[in-house]
């Protein structure tokens, strides 16, 4: 499988750890722990799309929500599960030397 990274382009799956389903609503930290428990351990096994977040450990290290098919593992979309991030890297305000080069 391939995730097309939207910081870094076409990569192979290996380079990238599953986190969580993306749609998983995470409490605040005041919340009870059977909310935590729920949020953390509790999941549905989803027979078709599902979005999920994925870490892309091996590159750029940003989190990216994907949308695929658990059934055929097709994917149908990526995002930057931070949307501001890739406007903010495109900003002439990057602090970070360097971050301007992930974005090919």
């Amino acid at each position: 499988m391939r995730i097309n990274c939207p910081f870094c382009g076409y990569r192979d799956h290996s380079e990238f750890t599953y986190g969580r389903d993306a749609t998983v609503d995470i409490p605040g930290l005041d919340a009870s722990s059977e909310l935590w428990v729920e949020a953390v351990f509790l999941r549905d096994n989803i027979d078709g799309i599902q979005h999920e977040l994925w870490h892309h450990v091996h590159g750029c290290r940003m989190w990216i929500v994907v949308s695929r098919d658990t059934n055929s593992h097709k994917i149908y979309s990526v995002d930057a599960a931070h949307q501001d991030v890739k406007r903010l890297l495109e900003s002439e305000d990057v602090l970070v030397p360097g971050a301007k080069d992930t974005l090919s």
